[in-house]
Order: structure tokens, then sequence, then C-alpha cells
């Protein structure tokens, strides 16, 4: 077992404080795997480094704050998880002060924009693995002599995705949508929609189907405890991030649908019919075919559990938080079983 240090948005500031993020799941599952876990909330300790109260200019003193924070507890594996505060020097610092220490980032956030490319590829060369929620080619860039960089899944936890939808044939709402910004496009069956248009076609062309759409179309963004109980009053999940034709990508939003028991709707081009079977996720490659399993899923509630019933138990199987949590310090200390490890032949680019 590890001493580590996970740095990463632990912010007492953020609406229901993130609860659903993947960096509660990968402690969490640390933890249970045994190791010793210290978390470093980077923005928090920024923000808190000057009299403004604005990361940006508290950046020093979260390193400063980040370098004395490792020295006390000497850490074996230092976890990144968009840990933008702390530097590449820092880190560069850190090597030569414990030198027996291996770093790891991940990143969760979509390889098409630019400015995520950027962090990701600043830190690349004083870490010892990268791992990232989008396969295949599009990791190639990240690729460097000695370094490794592999595809992450969004984790699940049940002690956070705590819903029990496949077993309940009554809910309140048919189908869950929910997004952060209504009016950004989104790639889905090879053209862009906004979440207004998706949502408003859905509705014309099934309007007995009923609707719970978060941060779309008036209806408020919901975060925290808030969000769990919608998430918690519907019976079919449709997960749509910025781009669904990305190998592999896709938002957590998948995790929070699928381990709450929501029958997902996923899109085919996003590549997950090579670990989880039409059955398990209800596939579609165009809009038509989205609201052909969503009228089928409404219409035969014994159906939708089923496929809601078997894709939470296939989802954690593969992507609980512990698995996900043994895969990051069996990448990070060069000792992974590939055999152990069903996503990884998915993932080669």
């Amino acid at each position: 077992m590890a001493r580590i240090v996970h740095a990463s948005n632990f912010s007492r500031k953020a609406k229901g404080a993130f609860q659903h993020s993947v960096e509660h799941k990968i402690t969490n599952g640390l933890i249970r795997n045994g190791h010793a876990v210290s978390n470093f909330s980077d923005r928090d300790v920024a923000r808190a480094g000057t009299l403004l109260g604005h990361r940006v200019f508290g950046a020093g003193a979260a390193n400063r704050a980040f370098r004395e924070f490792c020295r006390g507890v000497a850490p074996e594996l230092i976890v990144l998880g968009h840990a933008d505060a702390i530097s590449p020097a820092t880190l560069s610092d850190l090597r030569s002060e414990l030198p027996d220490a291996r770093i790891l980032q991940y990143n969760v956030d979509p390889l098409f924009e630019t400015r995520n490319v950027a962090a990701i590829l600043s830190k690349i060369d004083v870490v010892d693995a990268t791992l990232i929620t989008s396969a295949g080619e599009a990791l190639r860039p990240f690729a460097k002599p000695g370094r490794i960089v592999a595809f992450m899944p969004n984790p699940v936890d049940f002690s956070i995705e705590r819903g029990r939808n496949h077993e309940r044939r009554d809910l309140p709402y048919d189908l869950f949508y929910a997004c952060g910004n209504e009016n950004d496009p989104r790639y889905l069956c090879g053209r862009d929609w906004t979440s207004i248009d998706l949502i408003a076609h859905i509705a014309r062309s099934a309007p007995q189907i009923r609707i719970l759409s978060p941060g779309v179309r008036g209806q408020p963004q919901l975060a925290g405890g808030k969000y769990q109980r919608a998430l918690e009053s519907a019976a079919i999940g449709l997960n749509v991030s910025k781009r669904n034709d990305v190998f592999l990508y896709s938002s957590d939003r998948l995790a929070q649908l699928a381990g709450n028991g929501l029958a997902t709707l996923v899109d085919r081009a996003t590549g997950y019919e090579r670990l989880l079977a039409e059955g398990e996720f209800a596939y579609f490659s165009t809009i038509e075919e989205l609201l052909e399993k969503l009228a089928k899923l409404v219409g035969d509630p014994a159906y939708r559990q089923s496929v809601a019933a078997a894709g939470r138990a296939r989802y954690h199987a593969l992507f609980n938080e512990q698995a996900v949590a043994k895969y990051i310090v069996d990448v990070a200390f060069g000792r992974l079983d590939e055999r152990a490890t069903p996503w990884l032949a998915a993932h080669a680019f």
C-alpha cells in the first residue's frame, strides 16, 4: 500500500461540493484499496493565498503550500487531477526532493478543446504517466518517449450513485437530460445540435414523454443533493457530450446515469459498444433511431428495467471506483496486469 497525495478540485466553493465528480470517487477508491490518501485542494489553497480571493493571483502561495505539504506527507505517489494551480516547476522540484515518488496526471475533459490540451501538455514532461478519458488516435499527440499515456474510464461509485431506478417500474419522469450550457453546440448523430434544439425536437416528436432537463428550456441547473434526487426520478438517461464521435470519450455523466440505474442512451459513434453491449446500453446512430429506442424503453417498462439493470451491473463491474483507482496506481508504478484490465485493448492507438 502506498502513501498518496491527490491534488485536485476538492473545492468548498463549488455548488454541492462537486460531490459527483471524479476526484472524490478516485480518492474513495484509493482509500478502499488500502492506501493512505492525503487530498490537496489546489484551487482552495490558491484562493486563500490572496486577499482578492482569486486563484490565479494565489498560484505562488498554492505552489509553496503544495511543496511543503508533499514534504510532510512524503508520498510514494502524487496524483494530479486538473490541478492547474500546481506548476511544472513545482513538480520538478519535488522530483529532486522525493526521487522515489511517482507522479501521474489524469484529465477528464475533452481533447477537442485547445485549452485543455495545453493544460495536459504543460505537465507531460514532468509526470510519469498521463491518463485521459478519451482513447485511440486522440491520445497520439500526447505520446512521449519514456512517458505513459493511456485511457482512463469515468468511474462509478455506488456510495455516490445511490439510485436504484432499475428496480422501480413507475418513476416521475421518462427521460433525464442535463447540460451545462443549453446554447453550446453538441455533435450528435453526425450534426451539431444545441441542447435547446435537441430537447425541443424530442418533445415535438414524442409529446407523451415526460422530460426532466436541468439547465435546458428554463429548467434550473442542479447540483449536489438536488442533482442526485433528479437523477433518481427518471427512467432513462440520454448521454450527450459536446462531441460524441471521439473514441470512448464521454463526460462523467455517463457514470452518473448508468450508476443510478437509468437505462442509458448512447451514440454508437462513441465506440462504447466495444465495452458494453446492446441491451446493457441502448445505442443509436440517428435521431430517428434515438426516438425509436426511447419509445421502446418508455413503452415497455420491464424491458427498460432489464436494460438499466444490465448496464448498471456491467458498468460497475468494469469501472467501479476501486477498479479505476487500482488501475491508476498500477499504471503509475508500471505493474499493470493487462489481462485484468478489460478496457485496455480498446484504447490502443
